[in-house]
């Protein structure tokens, strides 16, 4: 897994995973909820992709998974985010990259 950022869309969105399924996407839902607490408050969930709203440190993100792109952050507010939503999004990230490497440092080791 190679965290990237990317602000096509006018915001800060992280990559976490792009090649990935369904069960990498629990697997970070997870990470979120027992790590950092994190509870979804709105859970969208359509055939091909899945977008769960939670709060961080005062700001709405999004967490995405979609079949075809993986799986992503970005805050809620989209193109209107301010500094600060953007800022946690890559904070959000940057947890998530070094408690993926681990888990899968662990596996291989095992």
């Amino acid at each position: 897994m190679s965290l990237t950022l990317r602000t096509d869309f006018g915001c800060t969105e992280a990559v976490i995973d792009d090649d990935c399924g369904l069960k990498r996407f629990y697997e970070v839902a997870n990470i979120l909820s027992d790590d950092l607490e994190i509870r979804f408050t709105q859970k969208t969930d359509d055939f091909d992709s899945m977008m769960w709203d939670f709060a961080f440190k005062g700001h709405t993100l999004t967490l995405h998974y979609n079949i075809y792109t993986g799986i992503s952050i970005y805050p809620r507010k989209f193109r209107e985010a301010v500094r600060k939503d953007n800022d946690a999004v890559v904070e959000v990230a940057k947890f998530l990259e070094t408690k993926l490497m681990i888990n899968t440092a662990k596996k291989f080791l095992s």
